[in-house]
């Protein structure tokens, strides 16, 4: 056995091996590596260096003979230890990561380097074990996973709350977002989550029509009295979600869903509504879940509900997630005011512009045929306007006009000088004096918007009649007789209110046949093409129409230039009859179109414009026809939303009603709504006609083809 008391001197209780000269003993006990040296075959220490005796805490007088006591407790037997033992029997160099006991019952970890001492006969008696500690290194590679991880956890942050940004980039205030947001949390950092909306009492992502079941209570919980005191019932907890929604709290709540809380709270609501599937690990459901307010500008919109990862509750929740939730659900408050917020002017400017704009016109002596369509991407909004009013018997004033912009502020520009042109065109029949009274009172209002106009009447003169007209800025009228076009250039100036000088007043007499088409720029202007060229097309279209009515006139020239308008549209088409025109109908593409708001009124429009439509057509027996469309109408405005379009087709035999609305559910039939009137509408559209629905760009259209005076059997078939 080998016995160093110190780096100067070393004992033997036997001859000494002729390698382990004094030299090398004195090298072994003053490197700083942990070193001892072992029974090859029984594992049992003989000697260890300071440096060992340092590191485990052991004397070499009590390190002497140890062996399994050196390996952490639950490491001896272990397949480390096995190896080790097995290589050191074998004479066979091994290296193992095992877990080494301190003299003081501490452990750490470390690499074990065995290496067999063989003797002049081969044989191998001992083994030097180096020892290396872990422990730094380690908690450097703690250190920088740590790092890593918080990097990792940083970039998909930064991904998530990006993609919540795209999504909420056209946001409608639709759930649909919403419901994709809540799914991205829940595949990326909570177990569940769902968005409750805070509209008069909170509501679901999925209900989007009528009035949803309010949580609302009162601002601060249930009410109670003092005799409630007497009530052996346990009192009910504070109504945590209403101090949310109320903004009395800031920070993630949590909601226990195995307490009663006061039945018109906020809190009660939610418990009911929240509807957590089981872990499919375990089958059973949470007990708690956290809410996080969603803030708006000026209230709170609503609640984000979200079930941790990790736990139940906010314990469950770790401050990065609830960083990210913050941050989500700010980004989504932002979306929703937005959308709220132009919803509101977007309403106010679109019901502002369609109760200025005159129904389908009918005036003594005329075709004429009038139509206006916002651009989409301005939201049905814009400062297009026509006008045709019936003067007198014999005369007639047709407006058209465009003010600068798509707002509120347009619409109502739009809006006051309709007003204004409508006051003076029954006092005065001369086009020029018209505006430049409308100069001299524009000028005194400072209305904030520059629009251009054209003004003029027609006047019967024997079996024609007579257009006069001047233009304040606006494009030239064009002129159709016979094939050939002429633009009414003359009688041109400046914009409203930067008259000043006297306008002209431009006429020319109408022969039967001869046609008039008012227009704005957006049914001409398009970004790779000019006005001057908008113009020409224009001019090619209107001399090869074929239609030999001022509808069919309209809808050829809107089906070959207004088919992806970039601004909004308006055209007012006036036809002098011919008595010459023939009644086939075969050649005039007839169609009219008409786009309602939904609202109730919206429904006798739309009966109105059946019956005239049909009189125009010379159709006999409407009433089925006006019956279906109001029918068709009624469902589009009660069930539907955004703006409903109505059109009307001459199919040769009969008439198609065309009905689109913004909900993509198809129409119902049914026996009617219990307890209330109602219900049999498609019923009753599905006695009078054949009907169908089809999906759109926009939601839906449900169409049906009726057979004036005539009962076909009902039958439904897809488009």
């Amino acid at each position: 056995m080998v016995v160093v008391n110190s780096p100067e001197r070393a004992a033997f209780s036997t001859d000494p091996p002729p390698e382990l000269d004094g030299v090398l003993c004195r090298a072994l006990a003053a490197t700083s590596v942990p070193v001892a040296i072992i029974d090859a075959q029984r594992l049992v220490v003989h000697w260890i260096n300071r440096a060992y005796e340092q590191q485990l805490g052991y004397r070499l007088e009590d390190a002497i003979g140890l062996s399994r006591e050196l390996v952490a407790e639950e490491e001896r037997g272990g397949p480390a230890s096995l190896r080790m033992a097995e290589a050191a029997r074998v004479g066979r160099s091994t290296q193992e990561r095992v877990t080494m006991r301190r003299g003081d019952g501490t452990t750490f970890p470390c690499v074990v380097r065995l290496d067999p001492v063989r003797d002049d006969a081969g044989e191998v008696r001992f083994a030097v074990a180096a020892l290396q500690d872990l422990t730094q290194q380690l908690t450097h590679e703690a250190e920088q996973e740590a790092v890593v991880e918080m990097e990792r956890r940083e970039r998909r942050s930064v991904g998530l709350i990006m993609q919540v940004s795209d999504m909420l980039m056209e946001f409608d205030d639709g759930m649909g977002q919403l419901r994709e947001i809540a799914a991205l949390l829940q595949r990326s950092v909570v177990g569940w989550a769902a968005f409750y909306l805070n509209d008069g009492g909170l509501r679901t992502a999925d209900e989007h029509h009528g009035r949803p079941p309010s949580g609302r209570g009162s601002r601060h919980g249930t009410d109670y009295r003092a005799e409630d005191s007497l009530d052996p019932r346990p009192p009910a907890p504070p109504d945590a979600v209403q101090a949310l929604l109320d903004g009395d709290a800031d920070g993630p709540v949590e909601l226990d869903l195995t307490r009663e809380y006061a039945p018109a709270s906020a809190s009660a609501w939610l418990r009911r509504h929240v509807d957590v599937p089981a872990d499919p690990s375990t089958g059973r459901h949470p007990d708690a879940v956290v809410v996080v307010r969603v803030p708006g500008r000026r209230r709170t919109l609503g609640v984000l509900v979200v079930v941790p990862r990790r736990g139940e509750g906010l314990s469950g929740l770790e401050p990065a997630d609830a960083t990210l939730l913050e941050l989500t659900v700010r980004r989504v408050g932002l979306a929703v005011d937005n959308a709220r917020l132009y919803g509101r002017e977007h309403h106010l400017a679109e019901t502002l512009q369609r109760a200025m704009l005159p129904q389908q016109a009918e005036v003594d002596g005329l075709d004429v045929w009038t139509y206006y369509a916002p651009n989409s991407e301005n939201v049905q909004v814009g400062g297009d306007w026509y006008d045709v009013l019936q003067i007198a018997p014999e005369v007639v004033g047709v407006v058209i006009g465009d003010v600068v912009g798509h707002d509120v502020e347009a619409a109502a520009t739009m809006g006051q000088l309709r007003s204004v042109v409508r006051s003076y065109t029954y006092d005065i029949t001369t086009p020029g004096q018209v505006l430049d009274r409308v100069d001299q009172l524009v000028a005194g209002m400072t209305i904030p918007r520059s629009a251009s106009l054209v003004h003029s009447t027609l006047t019967r003169s024997g079996e024609g009649w007579r257009v006069e007209w001047s233009r304040a800025g606006h494009l030239p009228l064009i002129h159709v007789r016979g094939g050939r076009v002429e633009q009414l250039r003359d009688a041109g100036g400046a914009l409203i209110g930067f008259g000043g000088h006297g306008r002209s007043t431009g006429r020319l007499d109408l022969d039967p046949g001869d046609v008039l088409v008012y227009y704005t720029d957006g049914l001409i202007e398009r970004r790779d093409r000019g006005l001057r060229d908008g113009i020409a097309a224009l001019s090619r279209v209107a001399s090869g129409v074929t239609a030999h009515d001022a509808a069919g006139i309209g809808e050829e020239l809107l089906s070959r230039l207004a088919d992806h308008p970039e601004d909004d549209v308006a055209v007012v088409v006036v036809r002098v009859p011919d008595p010459r025109d023939t009644l086939e109908h075969d050649r005039s593409p007839r169609r009219r179109r008409w786009s309602l708001p939904s609202e109730p009124a919206s429904i006798a429009r739309a009966r109105h414009a059946v019956i005239r439509t049909c009189q125009a057509w010379e159709m006999p027996d409407a009433s089925n026809a006006e019956l279906v469309v109001s029918e068709l109408v009624a469902n589009a405005v009660l069930h539907g939303y955004g703006h409903v379009s109505l059109q009307l087709y001459d199919t040769g035999d009969g008439l198609r009603i065309e009905v689109e609305d913004g909900n993509p559910a198809p129409p119902i039939a049914t026996d009617g709504h219990p307890g209330r009137v109602g219900g049999f509408g498609m019923q009753i559209v599905e006695r009078l006609a054949d009907w169908g629905w089809r999906q759109s760009a926009r939601g839906k259209v449900v169409w049906a083809k009726v057979r004036p005076g005539a009962l076909p059997a009902a039958r439904t078939r897809p488009e």
